[in-house]
């Protein structure tokens, strides 16, 4: 569920650059906004990336969780007890 997430905001933020890369080559070259666009684009990446490590981190943990720590049982020592 969580990658289908990430994958949606991903081409969320991908039609939104695209889109305004369309719209500014159409219109006069008028640069304010630029920052703000940036700045929300950093932002859905930043977002993206901390949960795409949130993922992991959990998928890591629940890996290591599973594997058995415990000794094996001893079966005596050897010598016919």
């Amino acid at each position: 569920m969580s990658t289908v997430l990430i994958l949606g905001v991903v081409a969320a933020a991908l039609l939104v650059l695209v889109r305004r890369s369309n719209v500014r080559g159409t219109l006069h070259n008028d640069e304010r906004g630029e920052v703000t666009e940036k700045v929300i684009i950093t932002a859905l990446f930043a977002a993206l990336a901390l949960g795409a490590a949130t993922i992991i981190t959990l998928k890591v943990t629940q890996k290591a969780e599973s594997i058995p720590t415990e000794a094996p049982a001893q079966q005596g020592d050897g010598l016919g007890e």
